[in-house]
Formats: structure tokens, C-alpha cells, sequence
């Protein structure tokens, strides 16, 4: 019994996660929340093919210091978008979202982590708000051409030709259960040990919903939109210059690591680590991302 108490007594006391719902441009919001009340705020945006699921491990960490929100984007996730409302899946159109959401909340100052889909989002944030911004973390988040891998190449032709043939290229490349594994499991040394299949699974399972599929290749479309604002991303790091740690899966096939090594050039506030994984870092590496987070966090909040 002594051991047992002993035990118990020196587990960490993490925050408990709340799940909530929260409208805000006509879009029923899901996020997840945890920590003080009035701690710092830290906003997490997910990226493709995920939702804010896959913070459910760095959250409670994160949380003893800071209150994190996690919303899950419209078209991912457990965020309904009424059919009344006739919502266009654009980056734009997330941005404006998530702004509504912030605003709905009050949030007035926050820190963000942005992944993959989450950077052009967040960063349309920064743009919009820089006095919100306290610092950026970029896990997989990319702002420079140079980041772009090979792997878009598919994608690259869907923006030059945006034709049926060329969208069904990727429904078919991208857009199945595999195509979702492998965003999960390619370049990570041991996936089998350090990659929870629920992960991957529960995204797949999302994406075969009614519609979505439609959706998502419509935001890969769109992405070029986001291509065209890196220069005014990149400026924006110029003049804020804001605190920033791109902590990157360094075998990322679609973000490569020229992009996290190029925050550098336009900010002289950024910091850049490499883990040996790929583009789900946080699976893997959960207790070194929320490490770094902290020594970057601690200095600014």
C-alpha cells in the first residue's frame, strides 16, 4: 500500500481537458482546453489530415503553465459547418474562422503553434494582428518556397491545370487510408513503437464523411493562395520580428527542412531545431517539442 501512495504522490498533476463548442462566423466550433483561466494563452492550429486530436498528448503538458486552446479547423475534426451556411473552403476562409473564434473568446494575447495547414492560418493571424502575437512555434509550418519538398509535385499540377483528371490524381494518391498512414508513419525510424494507430485511424475515418473528401481538395487547390502570401509572411518576420521556434521533423517529405532554416534569414528572434522523424513530429517527439515550447514560452510570457 505504501508503494502504491508513494507512486500516486509523484505523478505530475496535469489539468484536465475540457471538450467544447463554441459558434463564431457561422461555424460551430469544437476545441479542446485545458490550464488556468488566467495563465498566458497558447492557441494550437492542427493541420492536414488531422484535427486538434492530435495535441492530446502536449496539451496536459503545456497546460500547468499556460491555457491552451486547440480548435479543430472547419472541415476537419468534430467542427460542423451548417449546410445553411455555404461555407468556401479556402485559407482565407479558415483564417476569418479562427479570427471569429479568438474574438468570440476574448482572447486579446496569445502565443501560437502552427503545423502544416495550421501555418498559413496562424500566420494570416500574425499578419492580421501582430500585437496579439507573442511568439510562434512552428512545428512542420511552412512559409518559404524552399520548404516545399518534392512531394507537392502532384499538387503543383493541380494548381497549374486544376482539370477532374489531375483532382482525381490526388483523390486517388492522397485521399485513402494509406495516404493518410503514410503522413503519419513516412521517415519515422520506428513507426510501429511510436505511432499511435488511433491517430491515423480516426483521421481516415473523418475524411470518408459525406462531402469532405470534396472539401479537401478544394483546399489543396487553395493552397497556392498561401504560396502567394509567403512574401508578405516573411515581411511580417522582418518588422515583428517575433520570438519563433520551428522545430521540425527533419525527414518531412512535404515540409523540408530549407524551411525551417529559412525563418532565420528574415528573423533574427528564431530558433530552429531538427528531430530525427517525419511530418507528425509530436507523435514521436511530444516531450522534446513541449520542452522547447517551455524555453522559448518561459522567456516571452
Amino acid at each position: 500500500m505504501s508503494n502504491t501512495s508513494t507512486s500516486m504522490a509523484r505523478e505530475p498533476n496535469f489539468p484536465r481537458t475540457t471538450f467544447q463548442t463554441l459558434e463564431a462566423d457561422g461555424v460551430k466550433i469544437f476545441y479542446r482546453e485545458a490550464g488556468p483561466a488566467d495563465a498566458p494563452v497558447l492557441l494550437l492550429l492542427h493541420g492536414y489530415p488531422t484535427s486538434s486530436h492530435m495535441f492530446r498528448e502536449l496539451i496536459p503538458r503545456m497546460a500547468t503553465r499556460y491555457r491552451v486552446i486547440a480548435p479543430d479547423l472547419p472541415g476537419f475534426g468534430f467542427t460542423v459547418v451548417p449546410d445553411a451556411r455555404v461555407y468556401k473552403y479556402t485559407f482565407d476562409g479558415l483564417a476569418h474562422t479562427i479570427e471569429a473564434f479568438v474574438d468570440a473568446l476574448g482572447l486579446k494575447r496569445y502565443a501560437l503553434y502552427v503545423f502544416d495547414y495550421g501555418a498559413p492560418v496562424g500566420f494570416r493571424l500574425a499578419v492580421a494582428h501582430p500585437e496579439r502575437v507573442t511568439a510562434i512555434v512552428s512545428q512542420n509550418g511552412n512559409a518559404y518556397e524552399e520548404g516545399l519538398g518534392d512531394s507537392w509535385a502532384p499538387i503543383r499540377r493541380y494548381w497549374a491545370e486544376p482539370t477532374e483528371e489531375n483532382r482525381d490524381v490526388l483523390r486517388r494518391a492522397i485521399l485513402t487510408f494509406e495516404g493518410t498512414r503514410s503522413q503519419y508513419v513516412n521517415g519515422v525510424p520506428d513507426p510501429q513503437q511510436t505511432v499511435a494507430p488511433e491517430s491515423y485511424a480516426l483521421d481516415a475515418t473523418l475524411l470518408e464523411r459525406p462531402g469532405n473528401k470534396e472539401i479537401q481538395l478544394d483546399l489543396f487547390l487553395d493552397y497556392a493562395s498561401n504560396v502567394k502570401l509567403y512574401a508578405t509572411f516573411q515581411a511580417y518576420f522582418r518588422q515583428f520580428k517575433p520570438p519563433l521556434l520551428a522545430i521540425w521533423g527533419k525527414n518531412d517529405a512535404f515540409f523540408i527542412p530549407p524551411g525551417a532554416e529559412a525563418f532565420r534569414r528574415d528573423n533574427p528572434n528564431a530558433t530552429v531545431e531538427f528531430l530525427n522523424t517525419g511530418h507528425f513530429a509530436i507523435e514521436t517527439h511530444v516531450d522534446e517539442i513541449a520542452a522547447a515550447m517551455r524555453r522559448l514560452l518561459d522567456r516571452v510570457q
